[in-house]
C-alpha cells in the first residue's frame, strides 16, 4: 500500500511519505453505535518517531481530513522536542466517561461502571436525532442518579441547535442534569455561541468552532467560549493544537476523536504539556471500541489515564481489501492537498 501511495502521488506529495516505512488500515467494531457509526476504521502510519493515526470520519470533506493526515505524519516523523511542545508537566491525566445516546437504563449502567473506575465526570451525548428531548433528559437524570450530586456532567450537542433552540433547550438540560459543568458546541455558529454565553448561565465549550472554522481565533475574539475542546488529529497535530491553546488563553479539555490507543497517546501527550488542566479530559473512549491496537489498551485507573511511553502497535484489526483500496485513494488525495 505504501508503494502504491508513493507512485500515485505527484512528486511534492510523494515526498511526504519518504520517511514512512509502514502503512496499515484498521477496522474495529464499536461496542455501541456512536456518532452514527458501528465500525471505526482508519490508517496507522509508522516512521522514525513512532506511530501516527489518520482516521477522519467518512462524512468529513478532504479539506478538513487533510489535517488528520498532517497530524499522523507529524506524529510518526517529528520528535515533539523539535516542534515546540513542552516536556510533560504531569503523567496522570484525569478523564471523563463518555455516555452515548443510550436509553436511561444502559446509560445508568455505564455511569455506574465509570464510578467503579474512579471517574467523577461524564460527557453525555444529546441531540442525536430529531424529537429526542425526552430521551435526552431521561438519560441525563439517569446519569446524575448513578454518579451522585458531586459528579460533573457535561453535554455534547455537536452543533445540532440553532440559537433559538439553544436558548430554549439548554436550561431544560441544565435542570435535568442537576447543573451542567458546560455545554459543548450547542450551536454551529461561533457568533451564536457568543450570544448564548451572554444570555445563559451554563458555561460554553467550543469544539467544531475550533477544528472546522477557517478562523478558530474567532472564539477568542468574540469571547464565545469558557472552555476549548482540543482534538489532536482534527487540529493538525499536537504542535498545532498546542499553539491554538496558547493563543486562545482559556482553559482546555483534550478529547479523543474516537481514536485507537495511538491517537489516545497523542491526546495524553498534549494534555501533559498544558499549563493547567482544570477539567477532566475526554480521552477514555477506548471502551467504545471492541478491540485496540496495543495490549493492554489505555484504560482509566482511579479516574486517570497514565501517559507512559509512546505506544508500540502489536496487533492491527484487519480491514477488507475494498476498504484498504478506499483508504489508499483517500490518502493520495489528502497528500496532494497537504503538498499544495
Amino acid at each position: 500500500m505504501l508503494e502504491t501511495i508513493r507512485k500515485q502521488c505527484p512528486p511534492p506529495a510523494a515526498a511526504l511519505w519518504e520517511s514512512i516505512d509502514r502503512v496499515e488500515v484498521f477496522s474495529i467494531a464499536m461496542r455501541v453505535r456512536f456518532r452514527g457509526i458501528t465500525v471505526r476504521d482508519g490508517v496507522l502510519v509508522h516512521g522514525p518517531a513512532g506511530w501516527g493515526e489518520c482516521a477522519p470520519f467518512w462524512n468529513h470533506p478532504d479539506s478538513h481530513s487533510a489535517k488528520w493526515l498532517a497530524s499522523a505524519l507529524s506524529q510518526a516523523t517529528k520528535p515533539l522536542a523539535d516542534q515546540g511542545v513542552p516536556e510533560p508537566k504531569r503523567h496522570q491525566i484525569p478523564v471523563n466517561t463518555t455516555i452515548a445516546a443510550l436509553g436511561p437504563e444502559e446509560a445508568q449502567a455505564r455511569a455506574l461502571a465509570a464510578v467503579d473506575a474512579g471517574i467523577n465526570t461524564a460527557k453525555v451525548k444529546v441531540a442525536d436525532k430529531p424529537d429526542c428531548l425526552s430521551e435526552d433528559l431521561q438519560r441525563l437524570e439517569a446519569v446524575r442518579g448513578a454518579m451522585g450530586p458531586g459528579a460533573a456532567l457535561r453535554i455534547d450537542v455537536n452543533a445540532a441547535w440553532d440559537l433559538d433552540q439553544a436558548l430554549k433547550l439548554l436550561p431544560l438540560y441544565d435542570r435535568a442534569a442537576g447543573g451542567l459543568e458546560y455545554a459543548e458546541q450547542p450551536c454551529r455558529s461561533t457568533a451564536d455561541l457568543a450570544v448564548l454565553r451572554r444570555k445563559l448561565q451554563v458555561p460554553i465549550a467550543a469544539d467544531e468552532s475550533l477544528r472546522l472554522d477557517a478562523n478558530p481565533m474567532a472564539v477568542r475574539q468574540l469571547e464565545a467560549a469558557d472552555v476549548a475542546v482540543l482534538k489532536v488529529s482534527p487540529l493538525g497535530g499536537i504542535s498545532a493544537a498546542y499553539e491554538i491553546y496558547k493563543r486562545l488563553e482559556i482553559p482546555a479539555v483534550v478529547s479523543s476523536a474516537l481514536d485507537t490507543s495511538v491517537g489516545i497517546y497523542a491526546g495524553l501527550r498534549l494534555a501533559s504539556a498544558l499549563d493547567q488542566l482544570p477539567y477532566a479530559c475526554g480521552l477514555a473512549t477506548g471502551s467504545l471500541l471492541q478491540e485496540d491496537v496495543i495490549e493492554p489498551p489505555f484504560r482509566p485507573v482511579n479516574g486517570h489515564l497514565l501517559l507512559g511511553q509512546p505506544v508500540s502497535v502489536e496487533r492491527i484489526p484487519p480491514a477488507s481489501e475494498p476498504l484498504r483500496e478506499r483508504w489508499c485513494q483517500r490518502l493520495v488525495r489528502l497528500s496532494s492537498l497537504l503538498a499544495s
